[in-house]
């Protein structure tokens, strides 16, 4: 009977190794634990079986959406283009067509996440940015994260019908966790972080590296992360944000955006992964009866079009 206590005592010691799971849900990296050998005779225990273990950094898309917050979304269907009866078709499809060029930019490149800027205010990237978040999302089983990086002025929620806070802000600031930040308001896969609760220094939190971390963390589960940002030339937010981002994609308004203008937004993001430009808000009667894209080369520029409709007054 001694020989069966030892053997009992030695695999509490063995079992009391493994390791515990972390606060945050997650299971630390650590070793197996095993029963001890008992000699002939002696009553064999079965092993201890531990708890699957998952890697720091490894986040599942399901687990994400169990912990993250899940208020009631209220989308302005004059904003999202699929679900906007009189001029849905046609956007709609230029979308998919965009989200097409960009497919086709990542099977040369890694590109997974994209900042969508604009030269000045009032040129439709949040527009553009919410849209084609929409367009990923209505691929079977494609997950898309919509972040209201416009520390300045966030409007991305008033698109979704989304609570404006916590986000980005509330989470660099060390006030609020991912989780917490991280909206699932609707059915499909599309996760939205919002801007957040108003700070007079934006650029300095967006410096801290802590957009960076996140980004990394979540860049697994999402098939893309997209960034709504300020506008290029005003503020320097856009170029600290295209610095943790695979890409950028710059929205020129027709009709409204001076070319010089456009070409001092091209200078600002010099040297960035300018993966494209969108010429929004093109009028009928000049639209093109098929849509090109500007194609990155080493310079970061290239040598086409996409055209989408932007609806709305200018300055929405």
């Amino acid at each position: 009977m001694s020989r069966i206590h030892e053997a009992l005592r030695k695999a509490a010691q063995e079992r009391a190794s493994i390791p515990t799971p972390d606060p945050s849900g997650v299971l630390l990296e650590g070793g197996v634990a095993t029963t001890a050998p008992v000699e002939a005779g002696a009553v064999e225990m079965p092993a201890a079986v531990p708890p699957p273990i998952m890697r720091a950094g490894d986040l599942q898309f399901g687990h994400l959406l169990a912990q993250c917050a899940r208020p009631k979304w209220h989308a302005d269907s004059n904003v999202n283009v699929f679900a906007n009866s009189e001029s849905g078709v046609e956007g709609a499809e230029q979308f998919r067509t965009l989200r097409s060029r960009l497919y086709q930019l990542r099977s040369n490149q890694s590109l997974h996440t994209l900042l969508v800027t604009s030269a000045i205010p009032a040129e439709g990237k949040t527009f553009v940015a919410h849209n084609l978040a929409q367009a990923i999302v209505r691929q079977s089983e494609r997950r898309a994260l919509l972040i209201d990086a416009d520390l300045r002025r966030p409007r991305m929620h008033l698109a979704l019908g989304a609570p404006s806070a916590p986000g980005l802000t509330d989470y660099l600031r060390g006030t609020a966790s991912e989780m917490e930040i991280i909206q699932h308001g609707q059915e499909g896969n599309l996760c939205f972080i919002p801007g957040g609760n108003q700070v007079s220094n934006p650029s300095e939190l967006l410096l801290g590296g802590g957009l960076r971390s996140l980004l990394e963390r979540l860049r697994p589960v999402f098939d893309w992360i997209i960034l709504d940002s300020p506008p290029c030339v005003p503020v320097a937010d856009a170029h600290i944000l295209a610095d943790v981002c695979d890409g950028v994609l710059l929205v020129v308004r027709a009709g409204a955006t001076r070319a010089e203008v456009a070409h001092r937004a091209c200078q600002e993001l010099k040297g960035r992964n300018v993966v494209g430009v969108v010429l929004n808000a093109v009028k009928e009667q000049y639209r093109l009866t098929s849509y090109y894209y500007y194609q990155s080369n080493p310079n970061g520029y290239g040598n086409g079009g996409s055209q989408v409709q932007d609806s709305r007054k200018p300055g929405s």
